[in-house]
């Protein structure tokens, strides 16, 4: 009688052992939040100059599918806004980045102080927002 309960606790027991192993399951990090750096920019901008912005996104961690995209939107004044030597972006609409170091291009086409903003997002949702303000030199 005595080896039945001895049978029947080391059962209990093994059962009770192999139901915990199943939730220290290895969990994989993919979502890394993310900061970007702005180089200094003039403050004063003529009508039909270019200004150079130089942008690096820097990680927390590395997942290599990690995606960025940049949009972008105007409030005061007017001018255009374009990665390197590409078509200028659009208002609002949201543009692969194919790098995490780049230069934007702003061209004021105003006489007018100038304001925009520009959002840079990932993949997983994570999103810093740049703002950046000209005065008019004309």
């Amino acid at each position: 009688m005595l080896s039945i309960y001895l049978m029947l606790a080391i059962l209990i027991g093994s059962i009770s052992l192999v139901s915990c192993s199943k939730d220290d399951e290895l969990e994989i990090q993919n979502n890394f939040p993310f900061e970007v750096n702005v180089m200094p920019v003039p403050k004063d901008v003529a009508n039909g100059q270019t200004v150079e912005i130089r942008i690096t996104i820097q990680r927390t961690g590395n997942y290599t599918n990690t995606q960025y995209f940049l949009r972008y939107f105007q409030f005061d004044g007017t001018g255009t806004l374009q990665y390197y030597d590409e078509q200028p972006y659009l208002p609002n609409d949201l543009y692969s980045l194919p790098t995490e170091q780049f230069r934007l291009y702003y061209t004021s086409t105003s006489t007018v102080s100038q304001s925009f903003e520009v959002w840079i997002s990932d993949s997983f949702g994570n999103e810093k927002q740049l703002s950046f303000e000209f005065n008019s030199s004309d």
